[in-house]
């Protein structure tokens, strides 16, 4: 398959931003960017959404203290052995303060499996997704390949992500997500809010 040239970015009349585990204990993580500057980025994105009264989803992941809904897979490498405090699941004050926000938790890659992402995204005509967070190869990537299978245009933001680990983190970028979606900065999504 030859490359081509990429969609130009564009926004659909009701888009979502959705951030993925931007929470006290992921963004402590060391990053292949600096998560702060990540960060920087999604709370503009944020503020700039809220203020034309588009939807911001904040997605966390958690489980419950006792553990009872820790994953069970016999995954190669296993989720935690017992439930995280509960201080990781907590936003960041610069998020500002949850308003008006929807706030999902999963206990999964992934934001769609068993939540009522969906549910709400669609509830609200939502028909576009505006993705950004922490880690691009894992939460962002898996949640982008069930909002692309559940037909959502995607723009994924660039600036606003950040992975773990270098080689996975232009692994999506280089290949996944140019074939499910649209690819922007931060000022590129903000000018098109602008319009």
């Amino acid at each position: 398959m030859s490359d081509s040239t990429p969609t130009p970015l564009s926004l659909d009349e009701r888009p979502a931003l959705v951030l993925i585990d931007l929470q006290q204990g992921i963004l402590g993580l060391p990053t292949v960017h600096p998560s702060g500057d990540v960060l920087k980025n999604a709370v503009r994105l944020a503020d700039a959404f809220r203020a034309k009264d588009l939807p911001v989803v904040r997605v966390r992941v958690g489980w419950s203290q006792d553990g009872g809904d820790l994953p069970v897979s016999r995954a190669v490498t296993p989720g935690p052995a017992q439930a995280p405090p509960a201080a990781f699941s907590e936003f960041p004050d610069d998020l500002g303060p949850l308003g008006d926000d929807i706030v999902i938790t999963k206990r999964h890659w992934g934001a769609f499996t068993g939540t009522e992402l969906d549910l709400q995204l669609r509830r609200r005509g939502v028909t576009q997704i505006v993705l950004c967070g922490i880690s691009t190869s894992i939460g962002v990537e898996s949640t982008a390949r069930s909002a692309f299978e559940l037909s959502y245009h995607l723009v994924v933001v660039d600036d606003a992500t950040t992975d773990t680990d270098a080689d996975s983190h232009a692994h999506s970028f280089g290949k996944i997500f140019p074939r499910i979606a649209e690819l922007g900065s931060t000022e590129d999504v903000l000018a098109l809010l602008d319009k």
